[in-house]
């Protein structure tokens, strides 16, 4: 294997900051890594837009991420990864390209030995019912409850983790999914969520567990790095940040799903030239 690929970047990408919680579970996993990120601000959110127009902005994406010779591609938005993993895969062959999806639903029903869960997400993810199938094709007798949750990604958006606007949303999104037999899992099925798990934890009460495909997606990274001689054992690591808009406001509000200070000047306005027609083929 070249070493030169081998140290090579990692490619992320979400709609916005919630696929910091999935480069989260990547840096802690795999400490020798480099990461570019690429929050799309300027167009988010993906959940609520076309299938269409969503693999339109992750091929977008992906070619902005490609410029920077990455040796994979994270996708790290469930709503991408439900509509455009197969067009994606298929564009940047043979670099590898992993979503949080299946990474998901492996846990999920590791996670539900009554074959009872709920999935909440993005409307956009739900209506394609990505997670269904992938939970079937582990549990074909599982039984799977979906509710969207639009409002969960602008209050996470705004740094809006805690309080009575973020509770109230959450037991009217939650109370579907819970009355009648509680499910054993509750799947964050938005890279948005975890940072209000807490109070999504309260509402959903101690019994159900709450699934986050952030670190079992950084250990399918893992794996698949391991597998094809992708993996860096050494070295000392570089973070990317890349925003479509406002990149201080990129900075200071990422700092809560990152865990960790965004300098704001390491943060770049990127233009995925959304004004071409051809930036969209």
């Amino acid at each position: 294997m070249n070493e030169s690929l081998r140290n090579q970047p990692i490619g992320v990408f979400d709609s916005g900051m919630g696929g910091l919680t999935v480069m989260r579970a990547l840096i802690e996993r795999l400490p020798h890594e480099s990461f570019v990120y690429l929050g799309d601000t300027a167009r988010l959110p993906y959940g609520s837009k076309s299938a269409d127009t969503v693999r339109r902005y992750a091929v977008q994406c992906a070619r902005a991420l490609m410029q920077h010779r990455i040796k994979l591609l994270v996708v790290a938005c469930n709503t991408a990864s439900a509509t455009a993993l197969p067009a994606l895969a298929e564009m940047l062959k043979p670099v590898p390209v992993l979503g949080v999806i299946e990474p998901g639903a492996e846990a999920a029903v590791k996670a539900a030995p009554s074959g009872r869960i709920a999935v909440i997400a993005t409307e956009g993810t739900v209506t394609g019912g990505a997670y269904q199938r992938a939970i079937h094709a582990r549990n074909p007798a599982a039984v799977v409850t979906q509710q969207a949750c639009p409002l969960f990604v602008a209050l996470a958006e705004e740094g809006l983790t805690e309080g009575l606007i973020v509770e109230l949303a959450a037991k009217r999104y939650l109370d579907p999914v819970l009355s009648g037999a509680s499910p054993d899992c509750l799947v964050l099925g938005c890279t948005h969520f975890p940072v209000l798990r807490e109070t999504i934890a309260r509402v959903a009460g101690p019994r159900v567990n709450l699934v986050d495909s952030a670190e079992t997606t950084a250990i399918a990274v893992e794996r698949l790095l391991n597998e094809q001689g992708l993996a860096r054992t050494a070295g000392i690591r570089t973070l990317r940040f890349l925003a479509t808009d406002a990149p201080d406001r990129f900075a200071r509000v990422g700092e809560i799903f990152l865990g960790a200070k965004v300098p704001a000047a390491d943060v770049e306005l990127v233009d995925l030239d959304v004004s071409n027609p051809r930036a969209a083929e």
